[in-house]
């Protein structure tokens, strides 16, 4: 107290006023050290995985489950029942509308490299469910430029497939020691992988 401010209430109001510059300026020192706190990453477009990419896609939606199969230079097929070799991965084994949370229906797989050598990719149809054949499944096969890294679509094409059990050759190819394709090696000469070793 003092004979100014007989009842007091000027020290309070300085120490309110003391303490909210106080609170105001820590504010501001933080919300100006935020940015530099945690910087924002620098962006990095994800690319896909694989040199040879290949995608089977079926009717949204119907109850067949079609395989997608496929075996490159030296190895084993790759399928539902081997997802994994030296060359390919099956990234997706799709069983129709069993077991699924989409209506989507499609099977994609990745090569490791672009050894040389001859690649082959099959159809296979496992299960027909309650659907009317035939089935039309689009597969679409990719090489990705090791210079660029931008993937090129090789070849696209519609297979039907009429019955159950059936297994028709989509594509062989075939690529050079440099991961190219080589001239004049596209063609589908019937050659079974499902139930090979």
């Amino acid at each position: 107290m003092n004979d100014l401010d007989p009842t007091g209430e000027g020290d309070a109001t300085v120490f309110r006023d003391v303490l909210m510059l106080t609170l105001l300026g820590f504010v501001t020192i933080v919300v100006l050290l935020l940015p530099h706190l945690n910087p924002p990453a620098a962006k990095e477009t994800a690319r896909p995985a694989g040199n040879v990419v290949v995608e089977a896609r079926w009717g949204d939606g119907l109850q067949s489950d079609v395989d997608l199969w496929v075996m490159g230079p030296g190895d084993r097929p790759v399928g539902y029942s081997r997802k994994n070799g030296v060359a390919f991965d099956l990234l997706r084994d799709d069983l129709g509308l069993s077991r699924d949370l989409t209506n989507l229906n499609y099977e994609f797989a990745f090569s490791h490299g672009a050894p040389a050598g001859e690649y082959i990719v099959n159809l296979h149809l496992f299960r027909l469910g309650n659907d009317p054949p035939p089935i039309t499944v689009s597969v679409v096969i990719s090489l990705r430029n090791a210079a660029t890294g931008a993937l090129t679509k090789i070849t696209s094409r519609q297979v039907t497939l009429r019955r159950e059990g059936e297994e028709v050759t989509v594509q062989r190819f075939r690529l050079d020691a440099h991961g190219a394709l080589v001239s004049g090696s596209l063609n589908q000469l019937p050659r079974h992988l499902r139930n090979m070793g």
